[in-house]
């Protein structure tokens, strides 16, 4: 879009004299900084679980939870090896609890997604709650709240974790503690029983008296179950999408917006035989496995995938969906950021 002037050796003396005092001109760079349209460095990747799951259970036998306050293999972009994010804006890992472990409980002012991948018998607290973690529930952690991880049944468990790490980084304002903990366990007290939240919130009613402490949602689990049936009501009574089905966002019952402030949660049914158009947006975004086996498009990559599989698409990179089976598809981006500045954007508008 911009050219680049001709370097002369009367320039480049002049640039030369500019470097100890920490100055650069924009000239040289402006083509680098403002482009016609986004070009992330970012790869499309795809992680095949069963790939993945040996690895897992043998981290589960070198480090225990507590050593390692979080047992989590980190899904890192190919084109950001070391940065531990997936996109520039997201970081997604990989977490396993086996029986009878306790992940301690700590707070951060990073705000976390759970997706559950596999096993039944674990439990996530947040803010003195347990949730009960079944395979395809959504649960979040909100930004600086108390959580902890445990497994009581008699299988490992496995979930996705999604973070705004590298947002947060950016913006320098990272903080984090850990829970005094006289008693021991690693566990935060228990003060509300299961399923408070959802009671209090997840009904299309609020508490007469209640005022909102953040602008993440009240209701921090939200069942796979009710999620599925939802999916299904809809995809019966049509019309799909073109280019992504039955497409459902995760909301804030409270305010309508997304359900946790930074990150955009997803959920979406591509019926068997469904061939999606291609669509562009500029969030990119990690999409999870729930159900069924098809194949995405990336730019000029195609992944064929299965359950409990992990892809993510870079912004802007034209993406088209195609289902062998009756599919379902969880995934989260940086959407409400973007919206919130004025700058999301897709193909079709």
């Amino acid at each position: 879009m911009f050219d680049k002037p001709t370097l002369t050796s009367e320039r480049r003396n002049f640039y030369e004299r500019l470097d100890p005092h920490h100055l650069t001109p924009l000239w040289e760079v402006l083509g680098q900084l403002v482009i016609q349209q986004p070009a992330s460095p970012c790869r499309p990747a795809h992680w095949r679980y069963d790939a993945i799951r040996d690895y897992l259970l043998e981290a589960g036998r070198l480090i225990t939870a507590k050593e390692a306050e979080r047992r989590v293999l980190i899904l890192e972009n190919p084109a950001l090896r070391g940065n531990s994010s997936i996109t520039h804006t997201m970081y997604c890992g990989l977490q396993v609890i086996l029986p009878g472990e306790v992940a301690p409980s700590h707070r951060h002012t990073q705000s976390a997604l759970r997706f559950v991948v596999e096993g039944d018998g674990a439990y996530t607290a947040v803010d003195g709650e347990r949730v009960t973690m079944r395979r395809g529930d959504f649960i979040i952690t909100p930004s600086w709240t108390w959580h902890d991880h445990g497994n009581t049944g008699v299988d490992p468990v496995i979930w996705m974790d999604g973070l705004d790490i590298p947002l947060i980084r950016m913006l320098d304002a990272s903080f984090a503690e850990r829970l005094d903990d006289d008693s021991g366990s690693g566990a935060q007290p228990v003060t509300r029983p299961e399923g408070d939240a959802l009671a209090r919130f997840g009904n299309n009613m609020l508490p007469v008296d209640w005022q909102p402490s953040s602008m993440t949602s009240p209701v921090f689990h939200y069942p796979y179950e009710r999620s599925r049936e939802t999916l299904d009501r809809l995809a019966r009574s049509g019309p799909l999408h073109a280019a992504h089905g039955v497409k459902m966002q995760f909301i804030n019952p409270a305010s309508g917006g997304s359900a946790i402030p930074t990150m955009a949660t997803f959920i979406q049914y591509l019926p068997k035989g469904f061939a999606g158009s291609v669509e562009r947006v500029t969030d990119g975004t990690i999409y999870n496995v729930v159900e069924g086996r098809g194949r995405t498009t990336i730019g000029d990559r195609t992944f064929d995938w299965a359950p409990r599989d992990i892809f993510v698409a870079p912004s802007w990179m034209p993406v088209s969906l195609q289902a062998d089976d009756d599919a379902v598809l969880f995934s989260y981006s940086d959407r409400p950021i973007q919206k919130a500045l004025g700058l999301w954007r897709s193909s079709a508008n």
